[in-house]
């Protein structure tokens, strides 16, 4: 059995508020999506590393992977129009076969950690699928205006990547959604429709998503320690 990275990079960071994508701004002389890849390049239970972006970033993205030897980068694949149109690409362009993993993850989360993805992998490797995310610690509120309800945070994630699911399973949800023309927020919804659990794994507070020019201060904040 195999494990792929897919690597959806096609966003245009536009929340960030920065005239080129976030995953291609520079810390310490280092892109961030360099941050990112370094993660699955480093760690032993990868096979393959799939990479989905926009074409005018495909030459900056071989002298990355020429530069930092990411060697498991084997495919580069054109983004589409949304994220799941770029997973998809990833998908319809490796040789895997039905049992394989597909580890997606956002190119935008460079401080994942070896024993988060281990441990989703694991039970991936068990349960045919896992899901990253992070037990709510706030008190958890829904607002209609004004304050509608209190939820019980014993019951709320905060999803996170990577998602890990067998290759024949992610790609049935992405065939079926797309006959039904739905789009999901991410690729466990997806499954989900198919019928299928969705199992969880734990995440980590490190893990988050760089979306905000608040989020790069952060970031720049850790790397210096």
């Amino acid at each position: 059995m195999k494990t792929f990275a897919v690597i959806p990079a096609g966003g245009k960071g536009s929340r960030s508020g920065f005239s080129v994508p976030k995953q291609y701004l520079k810390f310490n002389s280092k892109e961030l999506i360099v941050y990112t890849l370094e993660v699955f390049q480093k760690n032993r239970l990868i096979d393959e590393i799939i990479i989905a972006a926009e074409k005018p970033y495909f030459p900056l993205l071989k002298k990355i992977k020429e530069k930092y030897k990411l060697t498991k980068i084997k495919k580069i694949v054109d983004g589409g129009k949304k994220r799941q149109d770029s997973v998809y690409n990833a998908l319809s362009a490796i040789n895997a076969d039905k049992d394989d993993l597909i580890v997606v993850h956002d190119a935008a989360r460079p401080l994942l950690t070896a024993s988060v993805l281990n441990n989703a992998i694991s039970i991936a490797e068990k349960k045919g699928n896992a899901l990253v995310c992070l037990k709510a610690k706030d008190t958890m509120i829904k607002v209609r205006g004004t304050v509608d309800s209190y939820l019980d945070r014993r019951e709320i994630y905060n999803v996170q990547t990577p998602q890990i699911f067998k290759f024949k399973d992610l790609k049935k949800a992405f065939e079926k959604a797309y006959k039904e023309k739905f789009y999901g927020t991410d690729e466990s919804m997806l499954v989900k429709k198919l019928g299928k659990k969705i199992y969880v794994a734990e995440g980590s507070v490190l893990n988050f998503k760089i979306t905000t020019k608040s989020d790069i201060q952060i970031f720049k904040q850790l790397i210096k320690q």
